[in-house]
């Protein structure tokens, strides 16, 4: 003859104490205490990880009542307590990821702070860091009268044009590396030459830009290939403090006038102004991968929210 009191017997309670949750079974007379320990930072922050594992631990203990509650309960009363955790569950992953941006790209940030810039464009106008806000963009450094490595790099960058020129958030920032000689009439007679040439394939992979006729004239659709000219000595500080394309390491004793940037690399920029890619734009398969990679980069949403609570450079 069981002489233990059926009040004590219907019992149910959960009760927190100290980091241990008492847990009493309705079927018999004892307390089984569970330790809980959860890791937090230094600053005695709980991190998500220690949220989440803490939320799972009660869920778990909570559900072995459930399975106390059935012995003695109808099955109905189970069904609303299951609905009940399952919508918790659910608020729980809403409050957990409502911030985390599921389309951020992998690509690590290679320099984080991009310096300001001031220069003009092919039309005259001018071009700041205003421009690209909120775009991803692609920078580069060529000359107007260069025969050797700039018409196959420029050709590389028609491919990435002609793949994303109908993307309003993507553009292309082209300097000129002579800006004493590359005036605003020879960088728009050169952006005819770059939009409204030919784009033609070579026997051994490569590709060249065919210019148009002298005498023909087409208009220029153009909307996000951009070909700028300023003060050199700001060119240059973009091309090696801000985009890390410089291959050389200048003569700190030279002047500015004598300095000369000849670089075939490609600088790929996302929506925070950081560069995310470096890339050989004489090489094929650097080329393609940059064009993929700027697909990704076009996924990632911008958080303005970063500027309001502290700005960070990790990617995630």
């Amino acid at each position: 003859m069981d002489d233990v009191d059926p009040k004590q017997r219907k019992r149910r309670k959960y009760q927190w104490q100290y980091g241990t949750m008492n847990r009493t079974c309705n079927r018999c007379d004892y307390a089984q205490p569970v330790p809980i320990d959860f890791k937090i930072h230094a600053d005695g922050k709980y991190t998500k990880s220690a949220i989440l594992l803490q939320f799972f631990t009660a869920l778990l203990i909570s559900i072995l009542n459930f399975a106390d509650i059935d012995f003695c309960m109808k099955k109905k009363m189970l069904w609303v307590y299951i609905t009940f955790f399952a919508l918790l569950l659910g608020g729980f992953y809403f409050f957990l990821f409502r911030d985390y941006n599921f389309s951020d790209s992998k690509l690590a940030v290679i320099n984080p702070v991009i310096p300001t810039f001031r220069f003009v464009n092919q039309d005259g106008k001018t071009i700041t860091e205003k421009t690209t806000a909120d775009k991803v963009y692609v920078a580069d450094f060529f000359f107007t009268t260069c025969k050797g490595i700039c018409p196959k790099m420029n050709a590389n960058m028609r491919r990435v044009f002609d793949a994303y020129k109908e993307e309003k958030d993507f553009l292309i920032l082209s300097h000129t590396c002579m800006p004493e000689v590359d005036s605003v009439p020879l960088l728009k007679a050169y952006e005819n030459r770059m939009i409204n040439g030919t784009l033609k394939k070579n026997d051994d992979g490569s590709f060249k830009i065919i210019a148009p006729d002298s005498g023909e004239v087409r208009p220029i659709n153009n909307p996000n290939w951009i070909f700028l000219t300023g003060d050199k000595s700001a060119l240059y500080k973009m091309a090696r403090q801000g985009y890390l394309i410089d291959n050389g390491k200048p003569d700190s004793t030279q002047r500015i006038e004598d300095q000369f940037i000849h670089t075939q690399f490609f600088a790929l920029v996302d929506r925070y102004g950081r560069v995310r890619g470096i890339y050989d734009g004489l090489k094929n398969e650097e080329v393609e991968k940059l064009i993929a990679d700027i697909k990704d980069l076009l996924k990632e949403k911008v958080d303005h929210t970063r500027f309001l609570n502290g700005f960070s450079n990790s990617p995630n």
